[in-house]
């Protein structure tokens, strides 16, 4: 199956690309388009992640759940938003933590492609979905895929940072070597949790001071 992604990603997965599962997950995203539903993203921007962060450069992962399902805002960057869109308060918060964390002021721009263009793999667990309809498109083999993405990662990269916010996302830790790895684990930006334990967890400046010490650029965040 030709699948339209970055060619380090496309070589690894190219096994995962064959199985039964992504072949009906193909199909089943590919009526959706043509249904006349509303999809986010874009058919170009489901793979971006990948696209702007090729295996090799991964040094970060971050993990979200579901595209953002409202016009202009999913753009295939877990918790980015396409450039102008108001920010979502998941961002909003996760910023106002890098200038605490950081002592920088917090960007008004809601496109995370800079930091995927540094090694930051922003990642969610399902990759599309319908407008105005959150989760429409879970359990349908995205998870499988993305499961296989971040074991994937495990296998070829060392010494990446893992920022796991809320249960969701650190499920995902039991693919990781956590003695290879550094492994962050804390609550989920989101309005609900975001007091329980995100604010205050210095998860950026934590992981640049690790890729420091394993002899990697830090991230301008």
């Amino acid at each position: 199956m030709d699948v339209k992604i970055e060619q380090s990603w496309k070589d690894v997965l190219s096994d995962e690309f064959e199985k039964d599962y992504f072949k009906k997950l193909t199909d089943f995203v590919r009526n959706e388009y043509l249904s006349g539903k509303t999809i986010y993203p874009e058919p170009k921007n489901i793979f971006n992640a990948f696209n702007l962060c090729p295996l090799n450069d991964v040094r970060v992962v971050i993990i979200g759940q579901d595209p953002y399902h409202e016009p202009h805002q999913a753009h295939g960057l877990c918790f980015s938003v396409q450039s102008g869109v108001d920010l979502p308060p998941s961002l909003i918060n996760i910023y106002k933590e890098i200038e605490s964390d950081l002592g920088q002021k917090s960007i008004t721009n809601g496109d995370l492609t800079d930091w995927a263009k540094q090694g930051v793999l922003l990642l969610n667990s399902t990759l599309t979905v319908q407008a105005h309809n959150a989760a429409s498109h879970a359990g349908r083999g995205w998870e499988i895929f993305t499961d296989a993405v971040i074991k994937t990662v495990a296998q070829n990269r060392k010494n990446v940072v893992y920022m796991l916010w809320g249960s969701f996302a650190q499920k995902k830790a039991e693919f990781v070597n956590g003695e290879e790895n550094l492994i962050l684990k804390s609550a989920h930006p989101s309005p609900l949790s975001a007091y329980r334990g995100f604010f205050g967890n210095h998860h950026f400046s934590r992981a640049n001071k690790y890729l420091i010490e394993t002899g990697q650029t830090p991230i301008n965040w």
